[in-house]
Formats: C-alpha cells, sequence, structure tokens
C-alpha cells in the first residue's frame, strides 16, 4: 500500500496535537550543502501544520554527526554516507534517508572569464599547491587567455560533507591527490573559511580566488563556475539535468541502507562531481509527537518537497528511489 500522502491529510492525521495548543519543536543540524532547500522545506511545512516546528542548525556534515550522537538533536544531515565505524558511536542506529541530489562546482573569482574547463588533474594540481598561477600549462591547455596571476585557494575549515564529496572525486580522477576522501583534510595550500556561506562570501570578495560549493551558493551569489571533465572525457556544467544523469546508474542498483557515491559516474551527459544529501534519522524515537511528526515530513518531502528541488538548484530524487525510501520510512520505530 502507498504511503505517500498529501498535505491536507497530513494536516488531519495533527489537527489533534495543534488543537490543544501542544507544540512540537523538533530540532537537527549538519550539512551546509542543502540548506537552502531545507529551510524551504521546513518553513513549508511550519506553515501546513501549525504546532510543529523544525529547527536546523547548518552547521556542516560533521557536527550534525557529533550532535547526533550526543543526543543533542533529534536528527542530524550528511552530505557524505556515514561510516560503519560512526554508526557504531551511535546509541541509536541512525537510518540514512535520501533528499535530493546536488552537484559540487568549482568556484572562481578571475575578472573576464565566465567559463573556465577543469580537469581533474588540474584540480588535484590547484588544491594540493603544485598548480600555483592560472596561466600554468594545465589549465592553460583548455583555457587560453587565463591571466599571470597566483591562485588564491580558499577551502572548508569545518568537517564538511562538501569537502568528502569533492576529495572523493579528488582521489577518484587522480593518483596525484594522496590526502584522501574525508570531511576535513590537512591542505597543504590555501585559506579556510566556514561553511559554504563563508567560502562562497571569501571567493567573491577576493579576486583570482577558487574554491568549491554546492551548485546553489554559486547561483544565489553569481559566482563564476567551471565546466568539470567527466569520466568520458566531457567537459560538463552542472545542473539538475547533469546531476540526474549521474545518479541513473547509481539508481538501478541502489543499497538498502542507501549509503553510494555516484562521483565520477559514467556518461557523456553526468556531472562528475555529484552526489545524493541524506537525512539522518534514529530508528528509534522515544518520544511519539516527534516521531509521528518526523515520519510525516518524511513522507511529505517525498511527495510535496521534491517538487521545489528543481527551482533551487537541487535534482529531484529519482522516482524509483522515491519509492524505495518511501518504503524504508517503516523502519522507524
Amino acid at each position: 500500500m502507498k504511503r505517500l500522502y498529501s498535505s491536507v491529510a497530513i494536516g488531519a492525521l495533527l489537527a489533534a496535537s495543534t488543537a490543544t495548543g501542544q507544540n512540537i519543536n523538533i530540532t537537527g543540524a549538519g550539512a551546509t550543502f542543502p540548506y537552502p532547500i531545507y529551510s524551504k522545506w521546513f518553513d513549508a511545512f511550519k506553515q501546513a501544520h501549525p504546532g510543529v516546528q523544525i529547527n536546523y542548525q547548518s552547521l556542516g556534515s560533521g557536527a550534525g554527526i557529533r550532535q547526533l550522537e550526543a543526543g543533542t538533536v533529534d536528527f542530524g544531515a550528511s552530505d557524505m554516507p556515514m561510516t560503519d565505524e560512526q554508526i557504531g558511536k551511535q546509541k541509536v542506529k541512525p537510518l540514512h534517508f535520501p533528499t535530493v541530489m546536488g552537484g559540487v562546482v568549482p568556484i572562481y573569482n578571475v575578472p573576464g572569464k565566465s567559463d573556465i574547463k577543469f580537469t581533474g588533474a588540474a584540480l588535484v594540481g590547484i588544491f594540493n599547491g603544485t598548480i600555483k598561477k592560472w596561466n600554468d600549462p594545465v589549465l592553460a591547455k583548455d583555457n587560453p587567455g587565463l591571466p599571470d596571476k597566483p591562485i588564491i585557494v580558499v577551502h572548508r575549515s569545518d568537517g564538511s560533507g562538501t569537502t568528502f564529496v569533492f576529495t572523493d572525486y579528488l582521489t577518484k580522477v587522480n593518483k596525484g591527490w594522496t590526502l584522501g576522501a574525508n570531511a576535513a583534510v590537512k591542505w597543504p595550500v590555501g585559506l579556510g573559511a566556514k561553511g559554504s556561506e563563508g567560502v562562497t562570501g571569501q571567493v567573491k570578495n577576493t579576486e583570482y580566488s577558487v574554491s568549491y560549493v554546492e551548485l546553489i551558493f554559486a547561483v544565489q551569489n553569481k559566482i563564476g563556475y567551471g565546466s568539470v571533465q567527466n569520466a568520458d572525457g566531457q567537459f560538463v556544467k552542472a545542473d539538475t539535468k547533469t546531476v540526474s544523469a549521474a545518479a541513473a546508474g547509481a539508481a538501478k542498483s541502489m543499497p538498502a541502507d542507501y549509503r553510494v557515491s555516484i562521483v565520477n559516474a559514467p556518461g557523456k551527459e553526468s556531472y562528475p562531481i555529484s552526489t545524493f544529501t541524506w537525512l539522518l534519522i534514529p530508528s528509534k524515537i522515544d518520544d511519539p509527537a516527534k516521531k509521528k511528526n518526523l515520519v510525516e515530513f518524511l513522507h511529505w518531502m517525498l511527495k510535496d518537497g521534491q517538487n521545489s528541488a528543481a527551482g533551487l538548484g537541487y535534482a529531484p530524487l529519482p522516482q524509483n528511489v522515491a519509492k524505495m525510501v518511501d518504503k524504508s520510512i517503516s523502519q522507524v520505530q
């Protein structure tokens, strides 16, 4: 039986609690990557369901996982799937629910340049410090006319799922990247900034700088972002179509726990630095009101919430994945 409820049906289910004046406060923390759409979703859910408040702090994936472990939030959010070790540290096993997909893009502030092409080798060289100028031959090969200016690297200073996705890509495309894939790495070069907002602001205000953020932050702040060479050798720019193309293969063989990477996926149209992002929901929630409302939110997110994804630069979940997730919600006890 399908359990994709309409907003009207959800409202009816919550009517009893709101009629008695009960306020339900649900707290979450984690990834900055999906913050724009989560903010919109939580506000829309609140407007349709008076008395239910979902408060979300955009602190980074690492912080979200730590706060979930500490029990200071009701749910977490991450752009990287938790490891078995991280899951083992949790008092209650968290379930991964993919929400939308997005692309991590290389942003830059190079006057007069609107579309710089980046190979994997170029991005590795920039972020490990071996490519120091914009007119380096590795970059100039695909981008004639770049200036003879030092590259100012900006990176995340906090534990970040965006960093994990970006370094996962660097690890998979070039042996020159030796720092591995992680939420936090010991960057050999560059300036640190906190959160996607901090990184975006730093690049916007610093000429000849470069960094990486989720697509929506580049679009909203009107910062140039480049095309990236994919596994088929094509230079592809991130948008909902190219991120969806990257997810197409993964969706066919999605693991039951949804912990999967779609970085450097095959296909001529696939954007290579693409990812799912996940809500981390405890498999057992003792507070019945919070449990009911988190479950109802997950159903709402799959049915109504997906409609606003593309407008904010995210790709909605493939239909077959959304159906799988809908069935998995029953695992929350």
